[in-house]
């Protein structure tokens, strides 16, 4: 008979009690489950169920449990000794070493003593749960249940089916998410699953921007946090998580999927991962961390502004109306003229074009042409760029001029597709392919992107957000510059778009 994760005397084993058995151990024991732990260590379960106490207590001081509710919590909890001793268990749940061989000789183990329909749940992030299933008699009982740490304030969990998992078994694992308080979301057991495989595009194209000598670590990080509104810039965040784990994780997804071109990791990370600097946890990474702050370079003040007027391409009629009206607020002389005068800044605004290109196709002086980023909103952080050329005075007049309201201006060197252009626009481009290869449903991409990463906006409402129909522009156009099958649209995209229906319509 198929688990009902809605019972009362529901029994769950929890099997490896470190970071994240402890987590799951915590919410299940709180969700009102009995709760066994086991870790081949010796003392170590022991030590989890003092530490789950110890967090249940805490609750108490706060004030988000009473004393009642704490006390039941902690007996539900139940240390034993071996691997027999889990034969109650209606769910077992490992999260031991991430190691195949080792995984597959423990599930071998439990199908010898849990009943027939018990499900055995694996939380591997990296490894394949059909792998792992294919050791089992009984393949269908076997899922992906990956949770995030710290998971009791990770509110997701994905519940990942193998190629011969039974619907039963994915379904009693959504409800009992559900109990122990967190969000699931369903998936096809792939590389990644759902979060992983689609943060692929954020620190990837950050790096590939690095290595083309675009711009610097902060510059990114000022312009995606402050432009594209995300809670972390790409190498921040690279910091905080440790190039150990996270250069790992971009290999393993990139020779997953046999070296698919969205996802081909830069040697950066291998060269700086082999220096030591991992980030935060050693004290030093793209930034330095004395005292366990980060040490980040002022912001350069803006140059005084020079004599030159600024003209404004006219080639988008949407952002020369959004760039005039805000430089005319500001008080900024302008050029007004069909053609740019002789001495004038030419003001470009290309999607996914870089500045040398741009002002080509527009018959403009390269020496005097500078371009804007004007996809996301321009009263935070403003995106000037420049081509190979462009004259010093010329770069210095246009960012006196965009900055003359207060508005801080980052200057970068001519790049197709700025910063938060290639990186936003190869997000979404993930998440399209993650709908297109039906590892999720749309609903299921957005929700596990927005609480596993915390985005802004899950990849497929960030497109819908910026315009299906710009998303693909900068794409092929990035694609036709630099040639490089790392762009090419997905059909998710190129369809809507096409279409002009929003990125989260399914297929009827």
């Amino acid at each position: 008979m198929p688990v009902d994760a809605k019972r009362s005397d529901l029994v769950l084993a929890v099997i490896g009690t470190g970071a994240m058995g402890r987590g799951i151990a915590q919410i299940a024991a709180l969700g009102g489950i009995k709760v066994l732990l086991h870790d081949a260590k010796q003392g170590a379960a022991d030590e989890a169920s003092a530490f789950v106490c110890r967090m249940v207590d805490r609750l108490v001081e706060k004030g988000k449990l009473d004393d009642s509710a704490a006390g039941q919590a902690k007996d539900r909890l139940q240390v034993v000794s071996g691997v027999a001793d889990l034969a109650p268990a209606d769910v077992v749940v490992e999260a031991i070493v991430e190691r195949l061989d080792i995984k597959q000789e423990l599930f071998r183990e439990l199908e010898s003593v849990v009943r027939p329909d018990a499900i055995l749940a694996t939380n591997t992030s990296s490894l394949s749960v059909t792998a792992i299933a294919a050791a089992c008699e009984h393949p269908e009982r076997v899922a992906g249940f990956h949770f995030f740490n710290p998971v009791p304030l990770m509110k997701l969990v994905e519940v990942a089916t193998a190629v011969r998992t039974a619907d039963w078994a994915a379904e009693a694992l959504v409800a009992l998410a559900k109990r122990m308080g967190h969000t699931p979301v369903l998936c096809i057991d792939s590389p990644g699953f759902i979060v992983n495989h689609a943060g692929r595009g954020f620190g990837t194209e950050a790096l590939r921007i690095l290595g083309e000598g675009i711009c610097e670590t902060i510059d990114m990080d000022r312009v995606m946090r402050e432009t594209a509104g995300f809670r972390m810039g790409p190498f921040e965040l690279l910091d905080l998580t440790a190039l150990d784990v996270s250069h790992n994780v971009m290999e393993s997804i990139y020779d997953q999927y046999y070296q698919e071109p969205r996802f081909r990791p830069s040697f950066i990370t291998r060269q700086r991962l082999a220096a030591g600097l991992l980030g935060r946890k050693v004290g030093e990474g793209f930034y330095r961390y004395p005292e366990g702050k980060p040490e980040q370079p002022a912001e350069t003040p803006a140059p005084t502004a020079g004599n030159r007027a600024i003209w404004i391409s006219k080639a988008d009629a949407d952002s020369h109306k959004a760039v005039t009206d805000m430089l005319s607020a500001a008080g900024a002389e302008l050029d007004q003229g069909s053609t740019p005068a002789a001495e004038s800044v030419c003001l470009v605004t290309p999607l996914g074009l870089d500045a040398t290109s741009t002002a080509l196709e527009q018959g403009l002086d390269p020496q005097r042409t500078v371009a804007l980023d004007t996809l996301f909103d321009l009263g935070r952080r403003r995106t000037l760029m420049t081509t190979p050329v462009t004259l010093p005075d010329v770069r210095d007049a246009a960012h006196a001029a965009l900055a003359k309201d207060g508005v801080p201006v980052t200057v970068i060197r001519d790049s197709a597709g700025f910063i938060a252009q290639r990186i936003v626009a190869t997000i979404v481009n993930i998440g399209c392919d993650i709908a297109q290869q039906r590892i999720a449903t749309p609903e299921d991409i957005e929700t596990g992107v927005k609480l596993g990463l915390g985005y802004p906006h899950g990849p497929l409402g960030f497109g819908d957000t910026l315009g299906p129909k710009r998303i693909l522009q900068i794409l092929e156009t990035m694609q036709s510059y630099y040639g490089d099958p790392r762009y090419r649209p997905s059909p998710w995209l190129k369809r809507r778009a096409m279409l002009g229906v929003s990125l989260t319509t399914p297929e009827s």
